[in-house]
């Protein structure tokens, strides 16, 4: 009898020693991030952590709200913790200390719809370029080459500042289209409220019928806010056509409705997170990862296909 109990006490403590030695052993991957308010990264971010769990891993998610300086002392501060990997979502131009930080102390940091640098793995996106051409194509099609266009963009960051250059160089193949505006909105509170009062303004100024033919977002935050200042203004029957790119719900429900929002790109965030997750397991696996660049496919949204995006719960 005493035997036997000592056998059940020996079985307890080894198992308890070899789960204790796999909790030590489960990584601990840190995500930083600005733009939390953002739905797309909410999305990519959500999406990650889903995939972290089931490979049993430790996900602490930051949010430094809008506040890019902050990233670099929180990549800093998660170098000194020692991380077994960082995901960013920020422009890595601008956090390159905090980058260089993680690198003296040997800390693979991914880009989730990031940018490229020498100090990242790599880095999981879509390919901004296609989606702004996409979106910019629809527009010059519907106003037939011709017209006012008030475009929003974001030039602080690489993947939102690549769409605002390829939406410029189309517009500007066609001599008969004038660019009204080019703004560039307060994203801290997600965008929609700031983007909404400089739509307003811009309306103020050009008060007559037909002043404006579209509005060019390079995501969709600023294109709401814009319907709604047309909306509010009266003016939704003048025919402006609206486009965005990101597809979020509020997006695909305005395109659905029929009115001034016309357009969007449907990005897969939730395969970003994804892929991002799966490309960190690999590398810590041992895996080299020689693809600077991963491009997850997008798909153009319209009245014609949006019902399908609705279903999915996109």
């Amino acid at each position: 009898m005493r035997k036997s109990r000592v056998f059940v006490l020996l079985f307890v403590l080894a198992f308890l020693g070899v789960f204790s030695v796999m909790a030590q052993d489960a990584p601990t991957i840190a995500v930083v991030t600005p733009y939390l308010a953002q739905p797309g990264t909410q999305f990519m971010v959500e999406a990650f952590q889903a995939a972290a769990e089931e490979l049993g891993w430790t996900v602490n998610v930051i949010d430094t709200a809008g506040d890019v300086a902050a990233v670099v002392s929180r990549l800093e501060d998660m170098s000194a913790q020692g991380v077994d990997a960082i995901v960013i979502n920020v422009d890595p131009a601008q956090v390159s200390a905090g980058l260089q930080a993680a690198a003296d102390a040997g800390i693979p940091v991914f880009g989730m719809d990031a940018g490229v640098d020498p100090l990242l793995v790599t880095n999981v996106t879509s390919n901004g370029y296609a989606m702004a051409a996409e979106t910019a194509t629809y527009v010059v099609d519907r106003i037939n080459g011709a017209g006012r266009v008030v475009m929003f963009v974001f030039d602080p960051y690489p993947p939102v500042q690549k769409r605002g250059i390829v939406a410029d160089a189309i517009f500007g193949n066609y001599p008969d289209i004038e660019i009204v505006d080019r703004i560039t909105p307060d994203v801290n509170d997600g965008g929609i409220a700031d983007s909404r009062a400089r739509m307003e303004a811009v309306l103020e100024a050009n008060p007559e019928p037909g002043s404006i033919s579209a509005v060019w977002a390079a995501w969709d935050q600023p294109a709401l806010g814009a319907l709604q200042a047309i909306e509010a203004a009266g003016r939704e029957d003048e025919g402006i056509v609206i486009v965005g790119i990101d597809a979020n719900p509020q997006a695909l429900d305005a395109i659905a409705a029929g009115g001034n929002f016309e357009a969007s790109v449907a990005q897969d965030f939730t395969g970003i997170g994804g892929t991002v997750a799966e490309l960190v397991d690999a590398y810590l696996a041992g895996e080299e990862i020689t693809q600077r660049v991963v491009y997850v496919p997008t798909t153009l949204v319209t009245g014609s296909n949006v019902e399908d995006f609705l279903s999915m719960g996109q």
